[in-house]
């Protein structure tokens, strides 16, 4: 091992995502019903970066909107956006800053999502598109 190996050992952080516990989602607060999640490179103070987000069967985001951006992919199973797309495992999808959603899964989902900043609850009547 040499010295740059060393110090590298010391720098870097190994999640195996396969065993990381999931816990309940309490990113906005107190934790959202049928929602769990892992972070793996995630700022809780500023609301942006890497983690892994299980949807349980019949779980539903609440309408929201995403104020500076999100991406996600979908790992196992299906998750329908509020316009009835259906995203499948493998699909990549990115909400640009200022999109407007909610979703759900009827059989629940797990998905990887990069957050550049917490989204922003609507309020009641806002709306959604």
């Amino acid at each position: 091992m040499t010295a740059n190996s060393a110090s590298l050992e010391t720098q870097r952080r190994v999640t195996a995502t396969a065993t990381a516990p999931l816990v309940p989602d309490d990113r906005y607060g107190a934790p959202t019903p049928g929602f769990t999640w892992t972070p793996l490179d995630f700022d809780k103070r500023a609301g942006e970066g890497l983690f892994l987000l299980r949807f349980a069967p019949g779980a539903r985001s609440v309408p929201h909107e995403h104020t500076h951006g999100e991406s996600f992919l979908i790992l196992d199973g299906e998750l329908i956006d509020s316009d009835g797309k259906v995203f499948r495992v493998g699909d990549f999808v990115r909400y640009e800053p200022g999109s407007r959603h909610w979703s759900v899964a009827p059989e629940g989902c797990l998905i990887a999502v990069f957050l550049r900043g917490y989204n922003r609850r609507l309020e009641e009547g806002e709306s959604e598109g």
